[in-house]
């Protein structure tokens, strides 16, 4: 049975690895789920086990900000706030710097996904609407989000994981991780700059259509309320010893009391797809635990003087799993791990930043390049890596630097 699971786990990471599996429909989502599927089904696992595999905390969690976040989006923020950061007139390096600053900010308090794909076409627009190459502004928006999302414990998924599965301290690894962010957004800036050189216009023979009327209506009564409801939710992780997820759920649940948005609207913009991802590749890891193969293959690991836990093979292990089968799996694989104290911040920081080494490393760079895409705006992967590639350098050797010096 050992064998089989192995096999069943190679294909399903394999899937991580392609963004799918050849000859079929499946996306990562569907491998992860088939996988979990073929374990039950094999008698690798009974349904209960499957059950008992998956980590309910870190998915409450999850999609209780995603409602936090649909709140935001049908109020019409994130579009107020794009549109404002848009009619600056300051000088396109300075708005660069700008939508660089806001971005990191609020992905790390809504999750860089939902930022990316709430700003993406609406910066692109404004851009267009300005005689500006969107380009540089697109990818200054992916990089940001990614970087911004590691300050916090909630700023993207496996963050969420991380702090969850290891009982991380909130403000503890806000604190570890703000220095090499706030470096990382800067670094991200002077890249951008540096590559763009002045190159900053674009000329169109037709002017873009106006696209403004497409956009979800500001609401300052619905904003408020999902601020106030974030903030509070924030103010329970800092100050109070709730469970996280129950602050987060009691917080989504009283967004959902809502007289303005109807509920299927709030639920419609959950990403369910990520939430199943999650429930399969804890399922398949699980299998794979149980079968004694990952103690044993550690076990050999450190008899060859190579200990994962330690901060050099975490780290490379930790970027180069990353960058195959992206953050999530990454994460979910070498959580066993991480056993030492700097390890939950080490495994979070990492596994986010080298999300900007390629398009397919983070759902964050997908969403921005397909929103460009739609506006006719192209993002191939080698436009992407001319920027990314750098940025992911960058960030990772200063948080190498910060950890050496830390521990």
């Amino acid at each position: 049975m050992a064998m089989t699971v192995l096999g069943v786990f190679a294909v399903v990471y394999l899937g991580m690895m392609l963004g799918g599996l050849p000859f079929l429909q499946l996306d990562r989502t569907g491998v992860a789920l088939l996988g979990a599927i073929a374990l039950v089904a094999l008698g690798a696992l009974s349904p209960l086990e499957a059950a008992q595999a998956v980590h309910l905390p870190t998915l409450l969690l999850l999609f209780s900000f995603m409602v936090i976040s649909a709140q935001m989006r049908l109020g019409g923020f994130y579009t107020r706030v794009t549109l404002g950061l848009a009619d600056l007139r300051i000088s396109p390096p300075a708005l660069l710097a700008a939508v660089i600053v806001v971005v990191g900010t609020l992905s790390a308090i809504f999750s860089n996904d939902i930022i990316c794909l709430a700003v993406a076409p609406v910066l692109a627009d404004a851009c267009l609407e300005r005689r500006l190459d969107p380009v540089p502004y697109l990818l200054g928006l992916a990089c940001a989000a990614n970087v911004g999302s590691a300050a916090t414990l909630i700023g993207n998924p496996q963050n969420m994981l991380v702090g969850q599965v290891l009982e991380l301290s909130f403000a503890g690894y806000f604190l570890e991780a703000i220095a090499p962010v706030l470096l990382g957004l800067a670094a991200t800036w002077g890249i951008l700059v540096w590559q763009t050189r002045g190159r900053w216009r674009t000329v169109f023979d037709d002017p873009p259509p106006e696209r403004r009327n497409d956009y979800a209506i500001y609401n300052r009564w619905q904003t408020a309320k999902g601020l106030c409801v974030a903030l509070a939710v924030l103010g329970a992780f800092l100050l109070t010893d709730v469970p996280r997820e129950v602050a987060a759920l009691a917080g989504a649940g009283l967004l959902l009391m809502s007289r303005r948005f109807h509920s299927h609207k709030m639920l419609g913009l959950v990403d369910w797809e990520l939430l199943v991802l999650f429930i399969g590749l804890f399922v398949v890891n699980r299998a794979l635990a149980q079968t004694g193969l990952v103690a044993t293959a550690m076990d050999q690991l450190l008899n060859s003087g190579v200990p994962l836990s330690d901060t050099g093979p975490l780290f490379v292990a930790t970027l180069l799993l990353s960058s195959v089968v992206s953050n999530v799996p990454a994460v979910m694989l070498l959580l066993p791990a991480a056993s030492e104290a700097f390890a939950g911040p080490m495994l979070a920081l990492v596994s986010t930043l080298a999300g900007n080494l390629l398009i397919v490393g983070s759902i964050a760079n997908i969403i921005v390049v397909d929103a460009a895409r739609r506006r006719g705006i192209a993002i191939d992967w080698r436009t992407h890596a001319r920027t990314g590639v750098p940025v992911a350098l960058v960030t990772l050797l200063v948080t190498a630097v910060w950890f050496a010096l830390r521990h």
